[in-house]
């Protein structure tokens, strides 16, 4: 196991690779367990806090450029999985983010996160069916598109898609698609306005002290844009035989699964 306390040029008879032009060296905090493990910095990248573990093998980590005041982030990486953080991405507070199994979490340009959020692949641990054995929890990516605003306490857990612009209200738990340019809340989140954009500029201290209107702040055109109705298509659940289909209907754990994007494995 390997522990490094800057990010800088960094490489080991184990194929651990870092790649960083820039040295950081202050709240930083890597720790490699595994072989062909990499992270690759801009030199552009401003890093507020950093704490990595690498688990297995093979995990990637990628950190784009930083023209904003930085992020924050705990990230775990497992076996074949890779985070991709990309330009001017920020945190208020250090959010969690998690990646195992060959999963892939990754987040666009010019996304604000808030306070006290998670980003998780996986569940953490496996649950299984009592009677098959199989897992009914897999983990699944999660890709935030690019100028996405996630609120305080929002949580992003397997097969989360944002579109670009769209804001994720306090508390809300994504667990499938939200499409570009919309409000969504709740648990699970879902739409409850389209055709929306938002700024970054804080309604308190940033000038003006009253936003009427988006005459007063400057507008990203690139993200003032309507909402897609077309959601992408989902693939397809495997077609089980007619014989092994249950007439009844789903019982207290299909329902519960469901409710956060799993099914119930037969």
């Amino acid at each position: 196991m390997k522990k490094l306390t800057s990010l800088t040029d960094f490489s080991d008879d184990d194929g651990n690779i870092v790649e960083s032009p820039t040295v950081f060296d202050k709240n930083i905090a890597i720790t490699i367990r595994g072989r062909n493990n990499k992270i690759v910095v801009d030199p552009r990248a401003r890093i507020k806090r950093l704490l990595v573990v690498f688990d297995c093998d093979n995990g990637t980590l990628l950190i784009g450029p930083n023209a904003r005041h930085g992020f924050a982030m705990n990230i775990r990486i497992g076996q074949d999985s890779t985070v991709k953080i990309g330009a001017d991405v920020t945190t208020t507070t250090m959010c969690i983010v998690s990646a195992v199994e060959g999963a892939t979490v990754e987040f666009g340009d010019d996304v604000m996160i808030a306070s006290e959020n998670q980003f998780r692949a996986d569940d953490g641990h496996p649950i299984f069916d009592v009677d098959s054995g199989l897992r009914v929890n897999p983990v699944k990516d999660i890709r935030i598109g690019s100028h996405v605003w996630f609120g305080a306490q929002a949580i992003a857990l397997g097969g989360a898609v944002v579109g670009d612009g769209s804001v994720i209200g306090f508390r809300s738990v994504v667990t499938r698609t939200i499409p570009n340019n919309c409000i969504a809340v709740g648990t699970p989140a879902k739409v409850v306005r389209r055709h929306i954009a938002w700024e970054r500029p804080h309604l308190s201290f940033v000038a003006p002290p009253y936003k009427p209107d988006i005459s007063v702040i400057a507008k990203s055109e690139d993200h003032w844009r309507h909402t897609e109705e077309a959601m992408p298509i989902e693939p397809a659940a495997p077609v089980e035989a007619a014989s092994n289909l249950r007439a009844s209907k789903p019982g207290l754990v299909e329902r519960v699964l469901g409710r956060f994007g799993y099914e119930k494995v037969r």
